[in-house]
Protein backbone atom coordinates (compact mmCIF):
# COMPACT_ATOMS: atom_id res chain seq x y z
CA UNK A 1 0.00 0.00 0.00
CA UNK A 2 1.05 3.44 -1.22
CA UNK A 3 0.77 6.11 1.95
CA UNK A 4 2.44 9.14 -0.70
CA UNK A 5 1.52 11.04 -3.70
CA UNK A 6 -0.10 9.33 -6.58
CA UNK A 7 0.69 11.18 -9.37
CA UNK A 8 3.97 14.24 -9.78
CA UNK A 9 1.72 16.82 -9.42
CA UNK A 10 0.24 15.11 -6.11
CA UNK A 11 4.08 14.95 -5.25
CA UNK A 12 4.66 18.60 -6.03
CA UNK A 13 1.66 20.18 -3.87
CA UNK A 14 2.87 17.96 -0.83
CA UNK A 15 6.44 19.69 -0.97
CA UNK A 16 4.48 23.05 -0.26
CA UNK A 17 4.18 22.12 3.40
CA UNK A 18 7.74 21.21 3.55
CA UNK A 19 9.00 24.24 1.77
CA UNK A 20 11.03 26.09 4.64
CA UNK A 21 13.54 28.22 3.71
CA UNK A 22 15.60 30.85 5.74
CA UNK A 23 15.74 34.51 4.13
CA UNK A 24 18.69 35.74 2.80
CA UNK A 25 18.57 39.44 3.39
CA UNK A 26 20.28 41.28 1.08
CA UNK A 27 20.49 40.43 -2.23
CA UNK A 28 18.09 40.50 -5.39
CA UNK A 29 17.81 36.74 -5.81
CA UNK A 30 14.21 35.89 -3.98
CA UNK A 31 15.72 33.42 -1.21
CA UNK A 32 13.57 30.37 -2.14
CA UNK A 33 15.58 30.39 -5.84
CA UNK A 34 19.14 29.99 -4.25
CA UNK A 35 17.97 28.19 -1.70
CA UNK A 36 16.36 25.33 -3.91
CA UNK A 37 19.13 25.59 -6.08
CA UNK A 38 21.97 24.87 -3.63
CA UNK A 39 20.09 22.00 -1.90
CA UNK A 40 19.83 20.81 -6.06
CA UNK A 41 23.70 21.11 -6.02
CA UNK A 42 24.13 19.19 -2.38
CA UNK A 43 21.90 16.31 -3.03
CA UNK A 44 23.33 15.66 -6.91
CA UNK A 45 26.67 15.89 -4.68
CA UNK A 46 25.29 13.25 -2.44
CA UNK A 47 23.98 10.92 -5.34
CA UNK A 48 27.52 10.95 -7.05
CA UNK A 49 29.47 10.30 -3.55
CA UNK A 50 26.93 6.80 -3.44
CA UNK A 51 28.18 5.78 -7.04
CA UNK A 52 31.92 6.57 -6.32
CA UNK A 53 31.29 4.26 -3.06
CA UNK A 54 30.06 1.54 -5.50
CA UNK A 55 33.56 1.93 -7.60
CA UNK A 56 36.00 2.29 -4.37
CA UNK A 57 34.08 -0.49 -2.06
CA UNK A 58 32.14 -2.88 -3.76
CA UNK A 59 34.53 -3.30 -7.24
CA UNK A 60 31.26 -1.35 -9.38
CA UNK A 61 28.92 -3.61 -8.01
CA UNK A 62 25.22 -1.89 -7.16
CA UNK A 63 24.54 -3.98 -4.01
CA UNK A 64 20.30 -3.64 -3.16
CA UNK A 65 21.76 -1.31 -0.25
CA UNK A 66 23.66 0.82 -2.28
CA UNK A 67 20.87 1.26 -4.66
CA UNK A 68 18.13 2.18 -1.97
CA UNK A 69 20.82 4.40 -0.66
CA UNK A 70 20.88 5.96 -4.53
CA UNK A 71 17.35 5.81 -4.31
CA UNK A 72 17.29 7.78 -1.51
CA UNK A 73 19.50 10.90 -2.80
CA UNK A 74 17.20 11.06 -6.10
CA UNK A 75 14.24 11.29 -3.78
CA UNK A 76 15.84 14.44 -2.78
CA UNK A 77 17.15 15.51 -5.80
CA UNK A 78 13.47 15.52 -7.39
CA UNK A 79 12.24 17.18 -3.97
CA UNK A 80 14.91 20.29 -4.99
CA UNK A 81 14.14 19.99 -8.85
CA UNK A 82 10.51 20.47 -8.03
CA UNK A 83 10.93 23.17 -5.18
CA UNK A 84 13.30 25.22 -7.89
CA UNK A 85 10.85 24.55 -10.34
CA UNK A 86 7.95 26.17 -7.88
CA UNK A 87 10.13 29.23 -6.88
CA UNK A 88 10.94 29.87 -10.52
CA UNK A 89 7.05 29.70 -11.60
CA UNK A 90 6.79 26.64 -13.07
CA UNK A 91 5.18 23.14 -12.58
CA UNK A 92 6.55 19.81 -12.73
CA UNK A 93 4.60 19.07 -15.79
CA UNK A 94 5.28 22.32 -17.62
CA UNK A 95 9.02 21.28 -16.81
CA UNK A 96 8.78 17.81 -17.89
CA UNK A 97 6.77 18.45 -20.92
CA UNK A 98 9.57 21.38 -21.70
CA UNK A 99 12.11 18.82 -21.61
CA UNK A 100 10.32 16.33 -23.69
CA UNK A 101 9.71 19.10 -26.52
CA UNK A 102 13.74 19.61 -26.16
CA UNK A 103 14.63 16.22 -26.63
CA UNK A 104 12.21 15.50 -29.20
CA UNK A 105 13.53 18.34 -31.52
CA UNK A 106 17.13 17.25 -30.43
CA UNK A 107 15.81 13.38 -31.78
CA UNK A 108 14.95 15.34 -35.04
CA UNK A 109 17.79 17.49 -35.53
CA UNK A 110 20.23 14.10 -34.59
CA UNK A 111 21.45 16.84 -32.04
CA UNK A 112 21.36 14.24 -28.95
CA UNK A 113 24.81 13.61 -28.41
CA UNK A 114 26.72 16.46 -26.62
CA UNK A 115 27.48 19.63 -26.90
CA UNK A 116 25.13 21.46 -24.38
CA UNK A 117 21.67 23.77 -25.58
CA UNK A 118 23.81 26.09 -28.48
CA UNK A 119 23.23 23.53 -31.22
Amino acid sequence: MTTGPQTLNEYEQGTLGTAIYPRLGHTRLPSGVVYTAMGLAGEAGETLNSLKKVIRDDDGEISDKRAQALADELGDVLYYVVRLANELGFSFDEIAELNATKLQRRKITGTLRGGGDGR
